[in-house]
């Protein structure tokens, strides 16, 4: 697993005003949507997923020992699982993550393909409580839209980035976002608490974060 060091937020930051960056995701949020949308039909149902697997193969960022963090796909999302499955890794154990409450980082527990699911808001299933918990080496990150410096554009929750602020700082761990091409943008607004990837994998393509 290749991890890269800590990007430090300065000349990162679009705005130290609040309100403006949270405007400012809002819309771009409404754009990548639709875009996202757009490519899911054009390319079909199985096609990116199968293209990334190869590309997430040959880039060897998962050690067979790594424990891996992935999600399960809702809509128009990138397939996280189908990608897992295409390089081989579908019945291998999968941290699935889990909403302990608004605010909080999120908690991820081992679950296998065909094992029962609870389902939460938004039709986010989970594992059951009773399933294990498992700090993840590797992240597989869902997201709405990256650009050059593997800055990403979330749901608005924050829950990802405060999961990858604290696993950063216990352990060497390796985040890894999944997206079409087609919402790459110029620049993500980003606040100090918007933690970038590691890596951005697309259909075409594998993103690394600029050093320095």
């Amino acid at each position: 697993m290749r991890v890269l060091p800590p990007v430090p937020s300065q000349g990162l930051l679009m705005s130290d005003s609040g309100a403006g960056i949270v405007e400012a995701k809002r819309d771009m949020r409404t754009s990548a949507l639709a875009r996202r949308g757009a490519a899911r039909a054009r390319h079909g149902a199985a096609v990116p997923e199968a293209a990334m697997a190869i590309r997430l193969a040959a880039a060897g960022l998962l050690g067979t020992s790594d424990v891996v963090a992935a999600w399960l796909a809702i809509g128009e999302e990138i397939d996280a699982m189908a990608v897992l499955a295409g390089i081989g890794r579908g019945d291998e154990p999968v941290g699935l993550p889990t909403m302990v409450a608004k605010g909080q980082p999120l908690v991820f527990r081992l679950w296998r393909p065909g094992e029962p699911l609870a389902e939460r808001m938004w039709g986010i299933r989970e594992p059951l409580p009773e399933a294990r918990e498992a700090e993840p080496d590797v992240l597989l990150v869902p997201l709405l839209a990256f650009d050059g410096h593997c800055r990403r554009l979330g749901y608005g929750g924050g829950f990802y980035d405060r999961t990858l602020g604290r696993l950063r700082k216990v352990k060497q761990i390796c985040a890894i976002g999944l997206a079409f091409d087609e919402v790459e943008v110029d620049s993500v607004p980003c606040a100090a608490y918007d933690e970038p990837l590691d890596h951005v994998l697309t259909p075409t393509r594998l993103l690394t974060r600029p050093l320095g």
